[in-house]
């Protein structure tokens, strides 16, 4: 249920707004072509997940546990709950895409109290196992890059435009796998169901990041879920941030609206620790759990791959491109006869 996030502020530029090199405890980003960033790019502590991936050969391990007490004031019963959360991040072939394998492991012990005597019992499952891929649709901070910045202006560098609005747009697409008679399913049978996931991702001056989900999960069943996220994310210092969440649930199984909130530390480019809580405002039931975790990543990535300019641009750019490779290859001590010989 829970993830999270990291950012990280990285890459000098002359333009003071693109110096704005994140690390922002949830979604560390660079603020230029490559996907791939020189910190770890983290989902956790929270539970949404930003657009970008974790960059081209780059393997990520995100993981945690959390304690929490449930109480239904209809069924009358007391949980104490313990839980193990789990993502598994690939970046491949393109900088744009990623794999993942994400899902949460949960064991609950519970005392009825509505009979004379209290019974006691337990039982454990898995409340998601999604294996699916995200895809970076459009990416608007790639050709801020390419902007001049004003030279005889900070100010003109560092305020609001209209531009900041547009996000980043990713589409996640997977498949949930839940087991035979699952407490935490509604489904008797085991079944295999589509998730999808828009979301997007605003990265703000003063070191700010707002992120937004909009998730399908488990469509094509008798108990559809709806639900969205927004997450917000300050990043403090190069090494300390924290968030704020809210999620909506809406579904016949179970409907809820849940808060966040936490901080993530990064020790190393590559590790990150987190801490956070998350409760929620009704009684069937209240919910109220504390979670840790960490993040790493095995980084294999050899070189910056940077996002092609899609477009009539986009073209025009990589004709160039090829007219200089030609041009440069003439300057090998061989010149050009006019008919395609060579001297």
């Amino acid at each position: 249920m829970i993830k999270s996030y990291i950012f990280e502020l990285n890459r000098k530029s002359m333009d003071t707004r693109n110096l704005f090199q994140f690390i922002l405890i949830v979604f560390p980003f660079t603020v230029c072509f490559s996907q791939y960033t020189e910190t770890i790019n983290s989902n956790r502590p929270g539970a949404s997940q930003g657009a970008f991936s974790v960059g081209n050969q780059v393997i990520q391990i995100e993981t945690g546990f959390g304690l929490g007490k449930e109480e239904h004031s209809l069924l009358q019963t007391q949980t104490d709950a313990f839980s193990i959360d789990y993502a598994v991040r690939y970046g491949f072939f393109k900088e744009e895409l990623e794999v993942s394998i994400i899902g949460e492991y949960q064991s609950n012990s519970v005392i009825d109290t509505r009979g004379a005597i209290s019974q006691e019992f337990k039982f454990s499952n898995f409340r998601s196992n999604t294996v699916g891929a995200k895809y970076l649709f459009y990416d608007p901070y790639k050709k801020r890059v390419l902007e001049e910045p004003n030279l005889y202006s900070w100010k003109a560098n560092n305020r609001f435009q209209w531009e900041d609005l547009i996000p980043a747009v990713s589409l996640y697409a997977g498949a949930n796998f839940d087991f035979a008679d699952n407490p935490f399913s509604p489904e008797v049978e085991s079944t295999i169901s589509p998730k999808v996931v828009l979301a997007t991702q605003n990265n703000w001056l003063g070191g700010w990041v707002f992120v937004t989900n909009l998730i399908f999960d488990r469509i094509s069943t008798d108990f559809p879920s709806y639900s969205y996220i927004i997450t917000l994310t300050h990043a403090f210092n190069p090494k300390f941030s924290a968030f704020v969440e809210n999620q909506g649930i809406k579904s016949d199984f179970y409907a809820d609206q849940i808060f966040r909130g936490g901080a993530a530390f990064l020790f190393t480019k590559d590790f990150q620790v987190d801490v956070s809580v998350f409760t929620n405002f009704k009684d069937t039931p209240s919910r109220l759990y504390g979670r840790v975790g960490l993040s790493y990543r095995f980084d294999m990535h050899s070189k910056d791959e940077f996002l092609e300019e899609k477009g009539k641009s986009g073209r025009q750019k990589r004709k160039q491109e090829k007219e200089e490779n030609k041009k440069s290859k003439r300057q090998d001590g061989f010149e050009d006869d006019g008919d395609g010989g060579r001297k």
